[in-house]
């Protein structure tokens, strides 16, 4: 479904990614982990559209998206959810979710899709009418993922969902992030949680100082030592 092909990415004069490859298959979750700095949430931002490569290709579903306005890589069916959820405060819950929708193809069917939400974020539609700003930080996470599945995505990249969030808030999110694949969807997940986001990932690539060092099945990636000891303090 989505194909990374040995990009470079710069912040100005800046490098920041170094021949990233990695492949995301339909219907599957697949984690992207490593160290604040690494990379993570660049390489997130240029498949989402908001950077663009200085070299390399980014595929999704067959067609190059690398360099196309933000838009239209939402209309290809790419939902990003970014970190702390960023809603837009003085709008309502249900504003924001509507302004998910605003694809042609998921306008249309914009009250069907707010029952779904509303079914998996019942809070949501507790909150309905609060204005954002109002929101705890879980809340404003739960906005930000209905917020994306709003615009009828068939791929999902979420950066960060856990940040700065309560542990049993965190354990609800990644409920239901597993549940999204169960629906069909497919989910790029990056995730300073790593033992979370590897339980719940079928696969999982490791990024270090902008380059992508190993990737594995998630299982077999839990038993490395290497991971063990960097990033489960074992």
């Amino acid at each position: 479904m989505l194909e990374v092909s040995n990009i470079d990415v710069f912040y100005g004069k800046i490098q920041a990614l170094w021949g990233v490859s990695l492949r995301v298959d339909q219907e599957e979750i697949v984690a992207l982990i490593g160290a604040n700095g690494a990379g993570k949430t660049t390489l997130l931002n240029t498949i989402g559209g908001s950077l663009r490569p200085a070299s390399g290709n980014v595929m999704f579903l067959g067609k190059k998206i690398a360099g196309l306005a933000l838009p239209a890589i939402v209309e290809s069916g790419i939902a990003h959810i970014p970190e702390g959820g960023k809603p837009f405060p003085d709008m309502s819950v249900r504003e924001n979710l509507e302004m998910g929708a605003y694809p042609y193809r998921a306008w249309t069917r914009k009250e069907e899709t707010l029952k779904q939400v509303y079914h998996i974020f019942p809070r949501l539609r507790e909150r309905e009418r609060q204005l954002a700003r109002t929101l705890s930080g879980g809340e404003k996470q739960m906005l930000a993922m209905g917020r994306g599945l709003m615009s009828k995505p068939r791929l999902c990249l979420f950066d960060e969902p856990s940040y700065g969030l309560a542990p049993i808030i965190l354990l609800e999110l990644f409920r239901v992030i597993k549940s999204l694949r169960e629906q069909g969807l497919t989910v790029f997940l990056i995730e300073q949680n790593v033992r979370h986001s590897l339980e719940i990932a079928d696969r999982a690539y490791v990024m270090e100082n902008g380059r992508i060092t190993s990737e594995g099945k998630s299982k077999e990636l839990l038993q490395n030592d290497h991971i063990k000891k960097a990033y489960l303090g074992l």
